[in-house]
């Protein structure tokens, strides 16, 4: 009827300066996703580990002492506890003393120790990578033919063997001599370091740096932003979520180049020398052999990690990886 009034219930006018609703159930939402997907890794991670357990284990239990031989050639390693002690010794060999003296130390604070040398070894490192890596990106991005020029041969230089390389790294630094300044053991072994350090680096902030479209750069020249404005407004903040895997990467590259780098040049004290040591004891006591390997396990994880943190920090520049 037209004099009579509607029914309709009236729905609320939305309040000045509080969210509209379905920007606030979409925020809630990516929020929701992002810490179900965190949940989801930690929970595929301990799957994981709980899997490669329960894998070693299986095959000990199951597959003959001598190993797998096809055709005369053994395949799969042998299963006796010389070769492959139970997993549950080498975790109860972590809380023993490391040698029978009364004053020795548990073997997991040795390997700690150990550990954080070569931590601090490859840090340094992977921020003299992380300073070549960008600087060679930035240098590429620049100038075309310096890519054409440069990127060939940061490719090939990965294939140099790093064994074959740190003694001679070792046998130039030991020349070196800058007024006070004398180079030190650790110096070689940080070098090494970042060489496998810096290609990742550099590869991945080229990419990004060069990631912007053509539309974007165009509309900052319209600007009349220069060089430096584009780099710092633009091409930075776009070459974030490709500089960040790049970065992680660099990380774990820098503590393989630091290990190895110690075996190679005999330097003490890091987790790498004590790979070596204990490897030789293995025949007396094979749970301890395993110890180092577990710190250099764990010691990557670390420096992967510590480099997620800048995902936090950068956070705001990841719009790759966020969800819609």
């Amino acid at each position: 009827m037209s004099g009579s009034r509607s029914l309709s219930p009236k729905l609320p006018e939305p309040v000045e300066g509080l969210p509209e609703p379905v920007e606030g159930a979409k925020a809630h939402r990516r929020g929701s996703l992002r810490r179900a997907q965190r949940a989801s890794a930690v929970g595929w991670g301990i799957g994981g580990i709980l899997a490669l357990v329960a894998l070693w284990e299986a095959y000990k239990l199951l597959a003959p002492a001598d190993g797998v031989v096809i055709g005369g050639l053994r395949v799969l390693p042998r299963t006796t506890d010389l070769a492959m002690p139970h997993v549950w010794e080498m975790l109860g060999r972590l809380a023993e003393p490391v040698t029978r003296s009364p004053n020795a130390l548990p073997l997991w604070l040795v390997i700690l120790l150990a550990a954080l040398t070569t931590l601090g070894i490859a840090a340094a490192g992977w921020l003299v990578g992380l300073v070549v890596g960008v600087g060679l990106a930035l240098v590429m991005q620049r100038w075309r033919l310096a890519e054409w020029g440069l990127l060939p041969w940061i490719i090939l230089s990965q294939t140099v063997p790093l064994i074959a390389f740190a003694p001679v790294v070792k046998s130039w630094g030991s020349r070196i001599e800058i007024g006070a300044l004398e180079w030190q053991d650790w110096m070689s072994v940080a070098l090494i370091a970042s060489y496998l350090a810096f290609f990742p680096i550099a590869v991945g902030a080229l990419k990004g740096l060069q990631s912007p479209d053509r539309i974007h750069t165009e509309l900052m020249q319209t600007y009349a932003a220069g060089y430096w404005a584009t780099l710092w407004k633009l091409r930075a903040p776009a070459a974030v979520p490709y500089l960040l895997p790049a970065l992680r990467l660099g990380a774990a590259n820098a503590v393989i180049g630091a290990v190895v780098a110690e075996v190679s040049t005999g330097l003490q004290g890091g987790i790498g020398r004590i790979l070596i040591q204990f490897a030789g004891q293995a025949s007396g006591d094979p749970a301890k052999a395993w110890g180092p390997i577990f710190g250099a396990i764990l010691l990557g994880l670390v420096a992967a990690g510590s480099v997620a943190l800048l995902g936090v920090l950068l956070k705001n520049y990841r719009r790759n990886e966020e969800t819609a």
